[in-house]
C-alpha cells in the first residue's frame, strides 16, 4: 500500500486545520508497523484514511492496486469488508449481538461461508484470543479487555490481507497483551500486512519498522 501526499483538513472557526500536511508512506506485504506519536498528532486520522472511514482532502491512496480515494461508499464498504480488518479504539462491538455473532457479522456482510461455518469459524477466532467461553454473551456482559479481544478477532472474521488496529492493546493487562502481540505476529508470518497505532512503546520497540508522526506529518521512519 502507498499514500501519496495525502492532506486532510478539517473545518473549524479559525479556518482550516490540517489533521495530515501531505503524508508520503509506502508499506510492503507482510511488514508489521508501528505508527508512534502524541496525542492529537494524527495518527488515528491516518488510520481512518487507510480504511476509508474518512476521506483525504487531496493526494491518493492505493491499497492492494485499488484507488480507496477514488471508491463510493457502497463500493468502499464491501472492499473494506474482503480486504481489511479493523480494530477500533474503542471496540465498536453491536450491543444487542453475542459475542460470537459479533464476531460472525462481517461474514454476513460479505456473505463468506455458510451459516454453520460462520459459527465455526467466529468460535475459533474466539478460542484464539481466549474468549470462546464468553460466546453466547452481550458485550455489556464482559470486562473492557475482553471486548478488546472480540473486537481484534471480528477484524480477522474474513481473513482480510490487512489489518489496521489503533491501540489494539490500551485494554489489555500486560500478560493478554503480550498474547495478542504474539498472535499478530504470527498473522504476519502467514503473509498478513498489520498496521498498529500504540503508545506502549515496550511493544512498539519490538516492531521492525516504527514511524512517528507529529504535527500530522510524518517525522520519522525507523527500520531495525
Amino acid at each position: 500500500m502507498y499514500l501519496q501526499d495525502v492532506k486532510k483538513a478539517y473545518k473549524t472557526e479559525a479556518g482550516d486545520f490540517y489533521a495530515l500536511k501531505g503524508v508520503d508512506l509506502k508499506i510492503d506485504k507482510g511488514e508489521f508497523v508501528g505508527v508512534v506519536g502524541k496525542s492529537g498528532s494524527g495518527k488515528s486520522t491516518l488510520i481512518n484514511m487507510i480504511t476509508g472511514i474518512d476521506r483525504p482532502s487531496s493526494g491518493e491512496i492505493w491499497v492492494n492496486d485499488h484507488a480507496i480515494h477514488g471508491l463510493d461508499e457502497n463500493s468502499m464498504a464491501r472492499w473494506r469488508g474482503r480486504s481489511m480488518g479493523v480494530v477500533f479504539q474503542f471496540f465498536q462491538l453491536l450491543p444487542t449481538l453475542t459475542v460470537a455473532e459479533n464476531v460472525m457479522l462481517p461474514m454476513d456482510f460479505c456473505r463468506l461461508y455458510t451459516p454453520k461455518e460462520r459459527r465455526e469459524r467466529a468460535l475459533a477466532l474466539l478460542e484464539r484470543v481466549e474468549m470462546a467461553e464468553q460466546a453466547n454473551k452481550l458485550p455489556s456482559q464482559i470486562s473492557g479487555g475482553q471486548a478488546q479481544r472480540v473486537a481484534i478477532a471480528r477484524s480477522l472474521a474474513t481473513d482480510p490481507p490487512i489489518v489496521m488496529a489503533d491501540e489494539p492493546t490500551g485494554n489489555l493487562d500486560s500478560k493478554t497483551a503480550d498474547a495478542v502481540f504474539h498472535l499478530f505476529e504470527e498473522l504476519v508470518s502467514q503473509g498478513k500486512t498489520f498496521l498498529m497505532v500504540t503508545h506502549d512503546n515496550e511493544l512498539a520497540n519490538r516492531l521492525h519498522r516504527v514511524i512517528t508522526i507529529a504535527d500530522g506529518m510524518l517525522v520519522s521512519d525507523t527500520k531495525r
